[in-house]
């Protein structure tokens, strides 16, 4: 039976990955998810995309919570030596007021203009400042060539999500 939870399987970070089909996916993220929720209703927003899991909407907050993290957690690798990051309990987020009745066109363009914003920064990188990394308060040292890995990957995951309830619900 399909795990519901990983659409698209776990992360696994491959040492080997494509660097430039990485950046594609993350730099396609914000129009793949506005794709993947054109012409919901307000009630199928409001499903979750599992038992037990988000709804659509809590998905769509998410993302850019999740990638304004990631975007922060990249300029502090590239300007200080192993900077200590912490972790957020991103459930937590998910259900606080902006999260369960908030507009998803406030994080779709939000989503668009941050994404925008960090593939400035992401295609000027050298293989070098890949290697650069944070100090993550459960995951250890994490280089940014993982992280990128991660966060292409956590794009896909989440859009998955959306378009693997609509096709189950044939939508």
């Amino acid at each position: 039976m399909e795990d519901l939870r990983y659409p698209i399987g776990k992360f696994v970070f491959d040492e080997k990955s494509d660097r430039a089909a990485l950046l594609e996916s993350i730099e396609e993220t914000p129009v793949r998810l506005r794709q993947a929720v054109a012409g919901l209703s307000e009630e199928q927003l409001e499903t979750a995309y599992r038992p037990e899991g988000w709804t659509v909407r809590q998905v769509v907050h998410h993302l850019p919570d999740s990638h304004l993290n990631a975007y922060t957690r990249f300029k502090l690798a590239l300007t200080e030596d192993e900077p200590g990051i912490r972790g957020y309990d991103e459930d937590k987020w998910s259900h606080l007021h902006d999260a369960t009745t908030g507009p998803i066109d406030v994080s779709l363009n939000l989503l668009e203009a941050l994404h925008q914003r960090w593939m400035l920064i992401l295609r000027s990188l050298s293989a070098t400042d890949f290697e650069r990394g944070y100090r993550h308060s459960e995951m250890g040292l994490v280089p940014l060539k993982k992280a990128l890995a991660l966060y292409a990957w956590h794009g896909q995951h989440h859009v998955a999500h959306v378009t693997a309830l609509r096709k189950r619900m044939n939508w």
